[in-house]
């Protein structure tokens, strides 16, 4: 199997969950317009599969604003790179709930197989830690008194959205 991906913390996260060095390809996939982590991981291991023909793993993972009615979901990673982190933060108003989403797809040019986590949390007012990547300084779990940018990766990883759907797809896979 390879996992699909450029982004080099989401590499080093399934590699600390997983406890081993993962193959991995980076490839410019097309990725579709919508806010659904869901529709996005699947057509980019569809993508994948047609290029590598051979099995591939493929994640997304979406911030999803109450405010915002759900914005900006899977399409966080292009907030994040044409807005700062405080600005995004200045998109609320009053409302800070948001949840992120965590979605695995693998595909083997036959079957689909995906599997979703999410975390509950707020939006801070001011990013906060140097931990982590894209938008964890913004993110404040549920519970939590620190950031995912301010936990430790071993910290984050040992209890969030991604883990949950790598444990998800791995029992998924040996059924």
């Amino acid at each position: 199997m390879i996992f699909v991906t450029g982004n080099e913390g989401k590499i080093k996260e399934f590699e600390t969950i997983l406890g081993y060095k993962i193959n991995n390809v980076d490839l410019d996939l097309k990725e579709i317009q919508s806010v659904d982590v869901k529709e996005v991981a699947q057509e980019k291991a569809r993508q994948a599969y047609e290029i590598l023909k051979e099995p591939v793993i493929v994640d997304d993972t979406g911030l999803y604003l109450e405010e915002l009615n759900g914005l900006p979901g899977a399409l966080v990673k292009f907030f994040v790179k044409n807005l700062t982190l405080k600005q995004i933060c200045n998109l609320i108003s009053e409302n800070r709930k948001a949840k992120a989403i965590t979605c695995i797809a693998f595909f083997n040019g036959k079957e689909m197989r995906v599997a979703e986590a999410e975390v509950k949390g707020t939006i801070t007012k001011e990013p906060r830690g140097e931990n982590g990547f894209g938008w964890d300084p913004i993110f404040l779990p549920d519970g939590f008194d620190k950031t995912f940018g301010e936990l430790t990766s071993e910290e984050k990883q040992s209890r969030f959205m991604r883990h949950e759907a790598i444990d998800k797809l791995r029992d998924i896979l040996t059924k």
